[in-house]
C-alpha cells in the first residue's frame, strides 16, 4: 500500500467513527520523517480512542503494522505512527491548544471528503 493509499484508509476509518475536521497534510517537502499527517478530532477522549481503535483495526486488515502509539491512555492527543503516515487524533480542546495545522502551515492541506 502506498503512503497516499494509507492516508486515505486512515481518513476513512476516522470518518467511520464520526471524527470532525479530518485533514490530510502533505509533509513530503517539509520533513523526511513521514509523508503524510492525518489530523482529526473527537468530541471527547472516549471518541478519540474509538477513532484510534478503528484506524488500527482497518490498517491491520490491510496488513499494515503500527510502529508506535502515544497518548492513548489519556485520549487527549493520540499519535499513531505508521512510518510514512502519522495520524493525530485530538479532543477538540487539545487540537485548538496545540494548533498542529498552524505549526506545519507550509504543508499542502486537503480536507477529507467522503
Amino acid at each position: 500500500m502506498t503512503a497516499f493509499e494509507k492516508s486515505c484508509v486512515i481518513a476513512k476509518a476516522a470518518d467511520d467513527k464520526k471524527a470532525a475536521r479530518i485533514l490530510t497534510m502533505d509533509m513530503r517537502e517539509l520533513t523526511t520523517s513521514t509523508d503524510y499527517f492525518i489530523i482529526c478530532n473527537g468530541r471527547s477522549n472516549i471518541q478519540a480512542k474509538a477513532i484510534a481503535d478503528n484506524i488500527e483495526e482497518q490498517l491491520g486488515l490491510s496488513g499494515e503494522h503500527l510502529l508506535h502509539r502515544e497518548g492513548y491512555k489519556s485520549g487527549e492527543w493520540i499519535l499513531l505512527d505508521y512510518g510514512d503516515c502519522v495520524a493525530h487524533i485530538f479532543t477538540e480542546e487539545s487540537r485548538e491548544f496545540y494548533g498542529l495545522e498552524s505549526l506545519w502551515g507550509d504543508a499542502g492541506i486537503k480536507e477529507y471528503e467522503e
